[in-house]
């Protein structure tokens, strides 16, 4: 395996620096707070306290996981790019651009399926159970991911030629970038809203107003949402709601990062037939 990942060494001398990932985060919500606390002089429109502790618990537990699930994802990545199409080497600046679009592709399809499948939303139902818009929502994620499969969308990228280790860190640029987009505080940013997924465009994702359902589904760009008939600007008309469409009011980390999973069980425990809970399982949340 380590024949197969060139870069791993290297990879694991930057990773000495991942403690900086939590400390400039945990610095920026602070810094959030704080001027929520100064430009609206009521944080009760951006923060709930009790769903930050919740969040922060989460995300607590949330490292050990990822740690570990990515030891087992990166077996699945080697397998496939050993039987890839083409050696793609990032040398050149069309690669890199390749190597960009195409992980936002796929991105854009795992985002929206985890939004039309329910087995992929009982991970995802977590990141959106905050009522509140901020950046401590961009680290309330599930822990359940590799149950789901969210990796299985990415292989395509490493089969086409791409190197594992280049598709797993161009993941996390794209995740690392949305973490900045959810707050409520930034304003528009004119032109560029035309093709970056951006904060304004992210309230739209997030809310559970009806005209803002299964819109917004973008990474860093919002091109394929305008592409596939899936973007929705916000709306002028109306203030947004966030949180799931049936609020979750829980600020137990283990019943938050389950609770889909356990109405799933409770379903299929009322089914009547394989064909309803095939549906229950992979037709629409």
């Amino acid at each position: 395996m380590n024949g197969l990942l060139p870069g791993s060494q290297s990879f694991g001398l930057h990773s000495g620096y991942r403690w900086l990932i939590p400390v400039v985060s945990t610095g920026l919500m602070i810094l959030e707070y704080l001027l929520a606390r100064h430009i609206l002089h009521d944080t009760r429109q951006t923060h709930d306290l009790r769903e930050t502790a919740a969040t922060f618990g989460m995300a607590l537990v949330k490292a050990p996981i990822r740690a570990l699930t990515v030891g087992i994802v990166v077996v699945p990545f080697v397998l496939v790019y050993q039987y890839r199409l083409f050696d793609i080497p990032l040398n050149s600046a069309w690669a890199v651009v390749a190597l960009f679009l195409g992980t936002e592709f796929f991105y854009y399809w795992h985002h929206r399926a985890a939004h039309s499948i329910r087995w992929l939303w009982a991970t995802h139902a977590v990141h959106h159970s905050p009522t509140k818009l901020n950046l401590t929502a961009g680290i309330r994620l599930g822990w359940t991911g590799l149950i789901s499969g969210n990796f299985l969308f990415f292989l395509p990228m490493v089969w086409l030629g791409f190197h594992p280790l280049a598709v797993l860190g161009m993941m996390g640029v794209n995740l690392g970038y949305q973490f900045f987009i959810h707050t409520q505080l930034a304003p528009s940013l004119g032109p560029l809203e035309w093709v970056l997924n951006t904060p304004r465009h992210h309230q739209v994702h997030h809310a559970s107003n009806a005209s803002c359902l299964d819109k917004n589904f973008g990474g860093i760009l919002i091109v394929f949402d305008r592409l596939f008939g899936t973007f929705a600007a916000r709306p002028a008309d109306e203030a947004l709601r966030y949180g799931l469409a049936r609020p979750l009011i829980s600020y137990n980390p283990v019943y938050i990062a389950f609770h889909e999973w356990i109405a799933i069980l409770r379903d299929l425990g009322r089914a009547q037939g394989w064909r309803e809970r095939w549906r229950l399982l992979f037709g629409r949340p």
